[in-house]
């Protein structure tokens, strides 16, 4: 069994390491050869003494495919809470309280075949990566190819990841605008990945400046609350999200006229709607403006061989609305097949985790 740190994962992931797996991982899961249990939180009922707002959280999610040849799960065991920032606006925050000032979250592989644990890896690059490169197949998928200017939400770790899988699928984009609420924060993403990329990457100042002319507009963000108003949408923008509800909080980064004005409704899994009660997804059903039927996942996508959008005027939403264990089940496998090939992280004895009876 091979024990892997983040420190490992970044020297052995690319991006489009994580593009290519992940689609080959939801056209697995789209045919049946593979399977995903719901992602899950369960907050403990008492707050800690020592923060006041924040309890103990323990979230978990596993899957599996055919093509990866492996079992993932995944869990984190967080203090979590609700912090309000400066400008008055509130976002979710995790705790660091494990020793040394660190986060707990490990991805456990698990044979198909021998089912025996293979690997234990950090989980913290890879989900960056993986929520990152899901939003691109979504904007693959469904966003105009002549693309030029793209809105983004969000200057922090998976702001980052998007625009990095955002240019892998439309190189072509030549100016990104880049909204959040904290100016520094804002102006320094911009000015770093402007450098980076060498596009015209700027911040600035007002919301609507990162979704009116914008022909994609992507939210990366841990807003409680919608970033945007949808009536400042134009014909023929893609939007991207990648907060719902998660069961425990009523999260939303899309409002509900961004939804009710979308001619198209792609979800990352439709079972997590109804699992934790996403009424950002649900809302246009409910008002009798799309069927549950015309709302899609993005494997379904995928796998079709008509195009996804209808027209170039045409509005389409991608609800990047949970976290899936095939996620970390098939990106882990990659990882652990380059960690192998370049003997990097620590083995430890598979027998110490078998046994010769059972319960």
């Amino acid at each position: 069994m091979r024990i892997l740190s983040n420190a490992d994962v970044e020297q052995l992931l690319s991006p489009q390491d994580v593009l290519e797996t992940l689609e080959i991982a939801y056209r697995d899961l789209a045919q049946h050869r593979g399977a995903n249990r719901p992602r899950n939180h369960t907050y403990f009922p008492v707050e800690d003494e020592r923060y006041p707002g924040f309890r103990f959280r323990f979230k978990s999610q596993e899957g599996g495919n055919v093509s990866s040849g492996v079992w993932g799960t995944r869990i984190t065991s967080d203090l979590a809470g609700v912090e309000t920032l400066p400008t008055g606006e509130q976002r979710r925050r995790l705790l660091p309280v494990a020793p040394g000032g660190n986060y707990v979250g490990l991805v456990t592989l698990f044979s198909l075949t021998e089912l025996a644990p293979l690997a234990m890896i950090h989980d913290s690059v890879i989900q960056k990566y993986r929520v990152g490169a899901t939003t691109a197949l979504g904007i693959r998928e469904l966003a105009r190819e002549d693309v030029k200017v793209a809105g983004m939400f969000g200057a922090g770790w998976q702001a980052a990841a998007h625009l990095e899988t955002l240019l892998l699928v439309r190189p072509g984009i030549e100016e990104i605008r880049v909204f959040s609420p904290t100016a520094a924060r804002r102006e320094a993403f911009a000015a770093h990945w402007a450098a980076k990329t060498g596009r015209n990457v700027k911040a600035v100042s007002d919301p609507k400046q990162a979704v009116a002319g914008c022909d994609i507009v992507t939210t990366a963000t841990a807003a409680m609350d919608p970033v945007f108003d949808g009536a400042w949408l134009e014909p023929g923008t893609h939007v991207s999200s990648i907060t719902s509800p998660d069961g425990t909080a009523m999260r939303r980064e899309l409002d509900d006229t961004t939804f009710d004005r979308a001619g198209r409704i792609v979800v990352f899994s439709r079972e997590q709607v109804h699992h934790d009660n996403q009424i950002d997804i649900l809302g246009p059903v409910e008002r009798g403006l799309k069927r549950w039927e015309d709302i899609a996942e993005l494997g379904d996508v995928l796998i079709d061989p008509e195009p996804a959008r209808s027209s170039a005027e045409e509005i389409t939403v991608f609800a990047n609305n949970t976290g899936m264990g095939i996620q970390f089940a098939a990106v882990g496998a990659r990882i652990l097949e380059l960690a192998e090939q370049r003997n990097l992280g620590h083995v430890i004895p598979t027998e110490w985790f078998v046994e010769d009876t059972t319960p």
